[in-house]
């Protein structure tokens, strides 16, 4: 509202307009209020001088008091998406009938919507290729129910899970706004630390049996066992209040939002954040970065995209469906012919899960109803395809696909070919739809006709051979007759207008013109806005096979997408079967081998574990010999081979992982005042803290943030529990500490190996292939040399090598190798890595 300081108008200097600003004002107190008066919208206040920095518009004062911006109301649309995207709540308040001419009462005015960061269909504040997610939690003790509701499609998940978790979810979904109880509010401003917009609810909207019924209501049933969820009291709660919240918030039509899905925990694999993080899935490690996604995203449709997307935050750990896409993407695969033609009816098809939403909400435009037409006839382009092809699967999604031939032709008959986007430019309703239309129409059409036959007729009448018609705004139609023949003007014409050589007349025939004419257009506006909102009020009927017919479009595309990166890039399709063993041969990291310029340059590898004589495998060689990348590739083949893509390899047998777990890298985390290793063990004991029997993890450099022989005693403690553990958890080990080579001769799962490394003329040559055994050297120095360090220290390093070496050698002399490590190993580990070490088997034997 506005301040009332000593510059501000008290109560009695109020104007009636400014008060009817303050009485709405005060209704949203957190809100920017865009407040039309005539042809614009003005902002007050505060809110003023915040528009203006954000929207870079004029800031001044009303009668030297009130600070006062404002912009046009027609540009609303330029305006809006700058203030939401700046994180503000903007009440739209417009003029709720027509300013009388003369009158004194003030006009009367309302909120007619309420637009937040999470609640918006406006396109310009959209991002395409992502949703844009509302979150609502509640907590209660260590668990949280957790609901997300993307309102421009639809979209809205609820999930269950502890509290500790949370984080997780809002990373997958990274909602644009967050609903919480305002008594929690330390709580999520400790675990947000401003990263995300969030908005505080009363506690008693998180009550149980008011947000059931706020559901059961919204989805006319009985009851939410349909949809999975009768169980989950804490989800319920969180849904409920983000429905309460739409309604709060002036969005009563969400017919669209038709159903709500229950997030599966047990038929996803667990992917953390660090995971996404170390393998570049979404977002690289530095801008320039190339990512998973940018190499496997083939989609056309901003559906497919979305899908994509959403498919690997969430991998499928159930083999039948796995198998399903595996195969439907082979097909599409095998049929050169049918991939051509999908993506040629695919690319004529728009964003319809955003259309229908524009449809249920009402603020859908011609153009869009066109562009729906047009994408309805392309489905049941690609259904036909679907319905002739001999595999079942693509049968069945063509069978699943519903006939929008129906829909399609409504459209196409009552809408005017390539309309105007907005209803009031006319020409949106077709010929041929509305009799009287077409009628009023013709009136118009023929005006040129009438007034030329008028014209002739009152020319022989009158004798005057040069008489005109004219229009203009503020005389509308008149004759024109020069004034030398003023005297041949018939009594019973109305003289308009006197100008220097001629005058202006209307008589009674031309008035009524003009007013048939003048009603006619108003009269075509009406009705082409009333059938217009007739073939809306239709469409909502249809709107739940539209959505049908979109998420299936969707799985196409994704589906599509994986087959065209499959032939682009030589991919196979990977074997997912329930055992305990991973073989991959010549496998390839999918980013890495785009940036050579022949693909055959890169160097494929080979990964077998199992859980009977390689379960772990130890990689060692010198920095920039490639360990990372055949870490990083062989998660990645995991992860593309369970959303149902196919892989880079040339053959992949993969048993079924439920959770994928990396340490890569050294990173401090400055703002929570962690170090590089305190980040690193952070991130281990989560590992070890939550593996399973079917976890695959890849551990880079464990204990190099510490002091040598501290991070060897981890490294070598942290291999042997994972040994040890009774899951028997596969997982690939890079590492410096060449000692953890001597771990193969006392654990018999434990494998040794190396990336290949040629010598020549105290030269190196990275040959980046795996081979078994482990390396003795880090070739620290060579790695250095290349780097571009000065010859001068490369000499010195050197001399200080071999002098380190011919000690070292002295020392093995009175020491056996076993002994002297051992005895070293027990010298070196502190009482603070017992109690990491013991934490370790404390925590995992009490889960």
């Amino acid at each position: 509202m506005i301040n009332k300081n000593k510059n501000s108008h008290s109560k009695n200097e109020e104007t009636p307009l400014l008060k009817q600003y303050n009485n709405i004002k005060n209704k949203y107190p957190d809100t920017i209020l865009l407040f039309q008066v005539g042809d614009f919208y003005e902002i007050f206040g505060d809110d003023a001088v915040k528009c203006s920095k954000i929207l870079d518009i004029v800031l001044t004062k009303r009668s030297n008091t009130i600070h006062l911006a404002g912009f046009p109301y027609h540009s609303l649309n330029n305006y809006l998406p700058k203030l939401v995207k700046s994180g503000c709540r903007v009440a739209i308040c417009d003029q709720l009938e027509e300013a009388k001419k003369g009158g004194k009462n003030i006009v009367k005015r309302g909120v007619i919507e309420l637009v937040t960061p999470g609640i918006t269909i406006n396109e310009s504040i959209l991002h395409t290729k992502s949703n844009n997610f509302l979150a609502s939690i509640y907590i209660e003790k260590e668990n949280f129910g957790l609901s997300f509701l993307d309102i421009s499609t639809g979209d809205f998940f609820v999930v269950e899970d502890r509290k500790k978790n949370i984080l997780h979810y809002l990373k997958h979904f990274n909602p644009s706004e967050i609903l919480f109880r305002r008594k929690e509010k330390k709580f999520f401003e400790k675990i947000f630390k401003e990263k995300y917009y969030s908005f505080l609810m009363e506690d008693w909207m998180f009550n149980y049996s008011y947000t059931y019924e706020k559901l059961i209501s919204h989805f006319q049933t009985s009851s939410l066992k349909g949809f999975g969820i009768e169980d989950l009291k804490l989800g319920i709660i969180a849904s409920g209040v983000i429905l309460s919240y739409l309604y709060e918030t002036k969005h009563h039509n969400i017919k669209h939002i038709s159903s709500i899905k229950k997030i599966k925990k047990e038929e996803h694999m667990w992917i953390d954040d660090f995971t996404f993080k170390n393998l570049e899935i979404f977002h690289g490690l530095n801008k320039k970065g190339v990512t998973l996604i940018n190499i496997i995203d083939k989609t056309i449709t901003p559906m497919g995209c979305r899908l994509l997307k959403h498919w690997i935050y969430f991998p499928l750990i159930h083999i039948h469906s796995i198998k399903k896409r595996h195969k439907i993407v082979e097909e599409f695969l095998s049929n050169f012919f049918n991939r051509c033609l999908l993506k040629k009816k695919l690319k004529k098809i728009y964003d319809i899960e955003r259309i229908i939403s524009k449809i249920a909400i009402g603020k859908i435009t011609p153009r869009e109803i066109f562009t729906l037409q047009k994408s309805l006839e392309a489905i049941h382009e690609i259904r036909k395809i679907l319905l002739i092809q001999k595999s079942n699967n693509l049968l069945e999604i063509g069978k699943k696909l519903h006939n929008c031939l129906i829909i399609s032709n409504i459209i196409k008959k009552t809408i005017h070919y390539d309309p105007p986007h907005q209803i009031d430019k006319g020409n949106i309703i077709a010929k041929g739809f509305s009799k009287e239309l077409d009628k009023i129409r013709h009136i118009c059409s023929s005006k040129k006709e009438y007034l030329d036959k008028l014209c002739s007729k009152e020319q022989t009448k009158t004798g005057i051979s040069n008489l005109k018609i004219g229009y203009n705004n503020i005389f509308g139609y008149f004759f024109e007759i020069k004034k030398s023949k003023k005297k041949q003007i018939p009594s019973n014409w109305i003289k308009k207008q006197t100008l220097t050589n001629s005058e202006r007349y209307i008589n009674e025939e031309l008035k009524n013109y003009e007013v048939q004419i003048l009603n006619s257009e108003q009269k075509i506006f009406s009705l082409e806005k009333e059938l217009f909102h007739n073939l809306i009020h239709q469409l909502l009927n249809y709107i739940k096979f539209l959505q049908q017919n979109a998420k299936i479009i969707a799985e196409i595309d994704v589906l599509l997408s994986f087959s065209i990166s499959a032939s682009e890039n030589n991919y196979v399709k990977p074997d997912i079967n329930h055992s305990f063993e991973l073989h991959i041969k010549e496998g390839r990291h999918p980013v890495i081998e785009r940036q050579f310029i022949s693909k055959s340059s890169y160097i494929p590898n080979d990964i077998i574990l199992n859980k009977y004589d390689q379960q772990i495998m130890i990689i060692t060689g010198p920095n920039m010999s490639g360990k990372s990348a055949i870490l990083r590739q062989t998660a990645i083949i995991i992860l593309m081979s369970h959303i149902g893509s196919f892989v880079p390899a040339k053959s992949a047998k993969i048993c079924l992982i439920d959770k994928i777990f990396s340490r890569i890298g050294a990173y401090d985390n400055i703002s929570l005042g962690e170090s590089t290793f305190m980040v690193e063990m952070n991130e281990t004991a989560n590992i070890l803290n939550n593996i399973s029997q079917r976890s695959f993890i890849i551990l880079d450099e464990i204990g190099r943030g510490t002091s040598t022989y501290d991070g060897i005693s981890i490294a070598w403690a942290i291999t042997e529990f994972l040994h040890e553990n009774s899951f028997k958890p596969l997982a690939l080990f890079a590492t410096h500490y060449h000692e953890l080579n001597e771990m193969n001769l006392f654990y018999n799962r434990i494998k040794n190996f190396h990336l290949f490394i040629k010598e020549k003329n105290e030269n190196i040559l990275f040959m980046r292939k795996l081979v078994s055994g482990g390396c003795k050297h880090s070739f620290g120095i060579h790695v250095a040399k290349i780097s571009g360090m000065p010859i001068k220290i490369i000499h010195r390093a050197l001399k200080l090598l071999k002098l380190l070496d011919s000690k070292n050698k002295i020392f093995e002399k009175k020491e056996k190798p076993k002994k002297n490590f051992f005895h070293m190993f027990s010298i070196i580990k502190k009482k603070f890595i017992n109690r990491i070490i013991n934490s370790f088997y404390k925590e995992h034997s009490e889960k």
